[in-house]
């Protein structure tokens, strides 16, 4: 069973050279309470291509829709194609130790 659910783009997209892109992923996500989820790198587009994902906290009762920051930390454009995958969620519980309500 894997950690991440696997986050497509759906739509092609270029990623300029030292650049960086706000990326629609056409989702949103209900979550329990007392989790949260993370956007996390893929590590073939991170080692192939020199694509980070930035940012990546979505609370629970966050309702929009879930957007990636991309970066590309190489010297060469960088094109992503419909369908492929760019990102992962990983859902993750809050304990006690988190909560400071």
């Amino acid at each position: 069973m894997a950690a991440g659910h696997d986050i497509y783009a759906i739509e092609a997209i270029r990623i300029p050279a030292r650049g960086q892109v706000l990326v629609e992923t056409g989702i949103a996500v209900g979550l329990p309470p007392n989790t949260y989820a993370r956007l996390a790198s893929r590590s073939g587009l991170g080692s192939k291509r020199g694509i980070d994902i930035s940012g990546g906290v979505i609370d629970a009762d966050y309702t929009g829709e879930v957007k990636v920051i991309m970066i590309n930390h190489s010297n060469d454009d960088c094109h992503i194609m419909e369908g492929e995958r760019i990102a992962q969620m990983i859902i993750e519980k809050l304990t006690s130790r988190m909560l400071w309500r």
